[in-house]
């Protein structure tokens, strides 16, 4: 029920914004994203996305199966990646392409391009290409000017030429050492020769008689004497001089033959570009393929789009605080916040949209904003908001609820068709499962929180029966423990938090006398105690402890 977890996949064409509750999120945070990123949607922004940075808690699984909802993308991070930079989009060459045209590709793109990426047939990385790569091998040919298995397919493309003596498809491979011949000159000839010359039949009879592998006639009126002769020699003709037809001759070579295959440094879309930034810096090249999860190449990045490179943009819902947001978010551009709790520690670079009510729950915040558009959520999820905004007022008898929360639900549930009290007993009857590890309870709603220098944690379990977890006392407590010693708190609390009682067994792992002063009581057993009318975490137990440790 809890869905697939999912990364973080940017486009660059289109910027996307995510709107994301608090860590181990609860109902409202879960809810309240998916109506605000609906909202916006149908406003026209047509590019929020609600998502979420945990796992769904009982409760929250429960509703959205109940209202037909899958369950939003599940975060991880919103660190900057490859895919929010402007990386460049070159053509991807397959490996058999001659390297002409991929110099001739280079050329068309300016001076923003220093290589591009060869791939297989299936788009998968090959090899890399660069202008170096090419200017090498065009000064080795000068040095040792010897091509080996050149497709006669591609020498042809590249001469502009076709063949006098034959089929086209008769001769499928050239290799040998390129000899030019023009008039005048008294070169020698071996079998294999690939011989340029012009209008000498007599040099060409010598070479076709020295058993060359091809003669390449540039510019020449003697090629027709040629036509259909009878011989092993492939005899061709181009448009070309002879100087231009050498050098074209030696960039018929597929570009997978001087393609960089071996220790290439390539990223992925998904790759964080603090890492990138780290392995460029390491390494020697200008150009880096980019590819994406099916690892078929999209691009090529270089240093400077490293620069400045797009941010991630973020709503908050439910929390203003660091350390209750998603991981990276330094990184990112917050553009909006929208919360019913205290003013925290998130700051922002420039003025930002910020709506922060004291009202029972942000999913009613949210429910305004629709009203005030003059917009009706869909029945279903209108009936997924009622369902948040009592679970975050515990059916409205949470001391955090306002006249107005109550308002909203009713509002909601008419319009959704269903009944809260009944809606309200079956979330918190099914809304728990007892067998869970006690360590799992602890983390479905837990909150993290900075009293001066005081570190401390509270989960919340809301229930119509706190019977079968007190069975389980002394495993929660130890599960306390851990996950106190584990993350250094100064103290760590559960609130089982009974609807039908209206009040809160509370219990600890730390200084016992740290629940004495601050909530009055002597009676403290097992680690443990029951406090009467005491049902919200952010409006009774942490303004009771900054009283102490204010």
């Amino acid at each position: 029920m809890d869905g697939a977890d999912e990364s973080l996949k940017g486009d660059k064409h289109t910027e996307s914004i995510y709107v994301l509750g608090h860590r181990n999120p609860d109902t409202d945070a879960i809810v309240s994203a998916m109506a605000y990123a609906a909202l916006n949607n149908a406003l026209g922004e047509n590019n929020y996305i609600a998502g979420r940075i945990g796992h769904l808690n009982t409760e929250t699984a429960f509703l959205l199966d109940r209202f037909g909802f899958k369950p939003p993308v599940y975060i991880r991070s919103v660190r900057t990646q490859v895919s929010d930079i402007d990386y460049d989009t070159p053509p991807a060459l397959g490996e058999g392409v001659p390297v002409s045209h991929a110099w001739k590709v280079l050329q068309d793109q300016g001076n923003s391009l220093s290589a591009l990426p060869v791939t297989h047939e299936d788009g998968t990385l090959f090899g890399l290409i660069t202008a170096g790569g090419i200017a090498e091998n065009d000064m080795e040919s000068l040095r040792n000017p010897v091509v080996q298995s050149i497709p006669v397919f591609n020498l042809l493309g590249a001469l502009e030429g076709h063949i006098l003596n034959s089929p086209e498809d008769y001769f499928e491979e050239m290799s040998g050492e390129v000899v030019l011949a023009l008039s005048g000159a008294t070169p020698s000839f071996r079998p294999g020769n690939i011989v340029l010359c012009g209008n000498d039949p007599v040099v060409a009879d010598q070479a076709i008689a020295a058993g060359a592998a091809c003669i390449i006639f540039c510019q020449s009126e003697a090629a027709d004497h040629y036509r259909n002769l009878s011989c092993s020699t492939c005899l061709m003709v181009t448009p070309f001089d002879a100087y231009r037809a050498a050098r074209l001759l030696f960039q018929s070579v597929p570009v997978g033959r001087i393609a960089s295959k071996n220790d290439l440094v390539y990223f992925h879309l998904n790759d964080y570009l603090d890492d990138v930034r780290d392995t460029v810096l390491k390494s020697r090249f200008r150009s880096y393929p980019v590819l994406n999860e099916e690892e078929k190449v999209v691009g090529t990045l270089s240093r400077y789009h490293l620069i400045k490179p797009r941010r991630k943009k973020i709503v908050l819902v439910d929390h203003n605080e660091m350390g209750q947001a998603v991981s990276g978010l330094e990184q990112a551009e917050i553009v909006g916040i929208i919360d019913h709790h205290r003013l925290a520690d998130v700051q922002t670079g420039r003025p930002v949209f910020f709506r922060n009510e004291p009202i029972g729950s942000t999913t009613s915040i949210v429910a305004s904003m629709y009203q005030e558009h003059g917009l009706l959520p869909s029945p279903s999820l209108a009936g997924l908001m009622a369902a948040a905004i009592i679970s975050d007022t515990v059916l409205f008898k949470s001391p955090t609820c306002t006249p107005q929360d109550k308002i909203l639900a009713e509002r909601l549930a008419r319009h959704a068709g269903i009944d809260l009290e009944e809606l309200g007993k079956a979330m918190f009857t099914r809304g728990v499962s007892f067998d869970k590890p006690a360590a799992e309870l602890i983390r479905g709603d837990m909150k993290e929180f900075h009293l001066g220098s005081h570190a401390l944690a509270i989960s919340q379990i809301t229930c119509v029966d706190t019977a079968p977890l007190m069975k389980r006392l002394d495993e929660i407590v130890e599960a306390l423990e851990y996950c106190r010693d584990e993350h250094h708190y100064e103290i760590m609390l559960l609130m089982i938090t009974n609807v039908l009682k209206e009040g809160s067994e509370l219990i600890f792992a730390g200084d016992p006398d740290v629940i004495r002063n601050a909530f009055g009581v002597e009676d403290l057993h097992d680690h443990h105690v029951f406090l009467p009318h005491v049902m919200s975490r952010k409006k009774q137990i942490v303004p009771a402890l900054s009283q102490i440790w204010g």
